[in-house]
């Protein structure tokens, strides 16, 4: 049963009721509490590493699109633009019926943005595998083979 506080009949109860308040308020809390840890964090991506055990020599008619520090295209060690790169990599996968294979070498400071753009250089091209080389920096074979 309700208690009533008014004196009489018609009288206006000026009490709040504050419960449909809390109840938003408490959903608007753990709506921000789940969401705003999300915003915060971003997408941090750190790219892997390894050392190489074993150098594999190239063969010849391996492809290779190379980025330098200043973001500019090499083409087999040879300086292309990229346009270039991509009609010169669209007339070679053209022809190629066993593997569409493209090694991908990029300096270590260049930012992500004209990575992902090469790599899209070389989809479009019509590369369909794409492996990335790194530098030898040494690993168990190094070790062995130094003598340690």
């Amino acid at each position: 049963m309700a208690i009533s506080t008014a004196s009489g009949p018609g009288q206006v109860n000026a009490n709040i009721n504050v419960t449909p308040m809390i109840d938003v308020m408490l959903v608007l809390l753990i709506i921000f509490m789940i969401v705003t840890p999300l915003l915060e964090a971003g997408f941090k991506a750190t790219m892997p590493s390894a050392s190489n055990v074993e150098k594999a020599a190239e063969g010849e008619d391996e492809l290779t699109l190379g980025l330098d520090a200043d973001g500019a295209y090499f083409f087999n060690k040879k300086p292309y633009t990229k346009q270039q790169v991509e009609d010169t990599l669209t007339k070679i996968y053209a022809t190629r019926t066993k593997d569409k294979i493209l090694f991908f070498k990029a300096d270590v400071n260049l930012k992500y943005g004209k990575v992902q753009e090469a790599i899209e250089v070389g989809r479009r091209a019509g590369a369909r595998v794409l492996m990335a080389i790194t530098e030898k920096t040494g690993g168990l074979m190094g070790d062995k083979k130094k003598g340690k």
